[in-house]
């Protein structure tokens, strides 16, 4: 099966300039971008298409070259946004595009083999442009009735908040990267969101004006959202992150196995990489009377963040899930409590309140549960666990051998109910 008829069959393929035109550049080795504006010190699960389809560019040996908008994200891509985006410091934007670049050379940095990521920034090229030079080399050739006619540019418009001038030249500067690229470095193929049209034909249109060139070629895929409607990659605290400074491997891997049976089996075409004959299996064991719920689920957290954050973030996320889970037994560490403290509540108690006094008078004093009647009736049903053990008499007490990380004991009343207690 050949790349094109790959993305189209995981439903990452939703327009092109020209199919055949590009299936037949596919046939010897090209180069291929896609651009992620440095608006934030990491990417997120929304972004996490682009960076797949060029993965499977490259594994099909073409080079995947990653344009950092150090320039464009000064100005702010309209496309999607129903109001201005706030304008960032330099200093930020700087700081955001070197973590940006870590971590997408810590994705697919490597490479197959010969075909290691290209990663650029388009300030390189437009910090010492001048505004006169732009209108003259790029602002000539463009057509403000085509511009006008991109869906990112009539939503605006008729918006209440309606569009500034610096959004609606972004096209422009999106194009002009796209001819530099296509110029200096070979770059054939943009690739983006569906949301991306606009602006990626904006730079096809002007190679062809200024470079008097065919051969550039764009490709959308759709962009990641739920069954509902919703995006996906959207939680209760805010995006997906796949920087693991802003969201643990666990965390990360908690929120795929919380995906619904209904976008399950259209996020593991998507997302991972694994052959679509085992995922029509998956589909199929899904309506099976023997299928063991969330099956599914955890093969797409283990691929995907395998991927992001590589065979050690998916032991430490496997480790934390099964340490942690209801009921469970197995000897914790303090690696463990730390990655999974964001998704358990807390509580800071004096260390000298504790350490030697009897379970059931910590419990109430965590506030894990009302009373002292309430924690002796819970042990007798061996529903108290410290660190994961079982409390089996109501005299024990917590030592200081109980602690872990010199700071942290995990309290559990029943299978669900967990409480990590900070000492201070």
């Amino acid at each position: 099966m050949g790349l094109l008829e790959i993305l189209k069959t995981r439903g990452l393929f939703e327009n092109c300039t020209d199919e055949e035109a590009l299936e037949q550049s596919l046939s010897t080795p090209i180069k291929v971008y896609c651009g992620f504006d440095p608006t934030a010190d990491s990417l997120h699960l929304g972004n996490l298409l682009g960076i797949v389809v060029l993965s499977w560019f490259q594994r099909f040996g073409h080079q995947p070259v990653v344009l950092l908008g150090g320039a464009t994200g000064r100005v702010g891509d309209p496309s999607g946004k129903s109001q201005e985006r706030p304008l960032l410091a330099e200093d930020v934007l700087q700081g955001n595009s070197d973590s940006i670049r870590l971590l997408i050379q810590n994705i697919i940095g490597s490479g197959s083999d010969s075909t290691p990521v290209l990663v650029v920034n388009n300030y390189d090229w437009f910090k010492n442009m001048s505004f006169l030079d732009f209108l003259r080399d790029v602002g000539k050739y463009a057509r403000v009735g085509s511009m006008l006619s991109k869906d990112s540019v009539r939503s605006r418009l008729d918006s209440e908040s309606g569009l500034s001038f610096t959004e609606f030249s972004y096209q422009l500067l999106q194009g002009y990267d796209f001819m530099h690229l296509f110029s200096h470095e070979g770059v054939s193929v943009q690739v983006g969101g569906s949301d991306q049209w606009g602006n990626i034909t904006a730079g096809t249109e002007l190679i062809r004006r200024v470079a008097k060139k065919e051969g550039a070629q764009g490709l959308t895929f759709p962009l990641l959202l739920k069954s509902d409607g919703s995006k996906f990659g959207k939680s209760a605290s805010g995006a997906v992150w796949l920087s693991r400074e802003k969201l643990s491997p666990y965390k990360f891997y908690q929120y795929l196995l919380g995906t619904t049976d209904s976008d399950v089996i259209r996020l593991l075409k998507m997302l991972t990489f694994l052959p679509l004959e085992v995922i029509h299996q998956i589909e199929q064991d899904m309506s099976t009377p023997n299928y063991i719920p969330n099956t599914a689920q955890r093969v797409l957290a283990e691929e995907v963040t395998s991927f992001v954050h590589g065979e050690r973030g998916l032991e430490e996320a496997v480790k934390a899930t099964e340490s942690l889970r209801p009921g469970n037994d197995t000897v914790l560490d303090a690696e463990v409590l730390k990655m999974a403290s964001e998704s358990i509540p807390q509580v800071n108690i004096d260390r000298k309140a504790v350490i030697g006094s009897m379970i059931v008078d910590v419990m109430p004093m965590s506030g894990l549960l009302p009373t002292k009647g309430a924690t002796r009736r819970m042990i007798a049903n061996g529903g108290v666990r410290v660190n994961n053990v079982k409390v089996e008499s109501d005299s024990q007490t917590v030592e200081e051998s109980d602690v872990i990380g010199g700071d942290m004991i995990l309290l559990a009343a029943g299978k669900k109910n967990k409480l990590l207690v900070y000492l201070v």
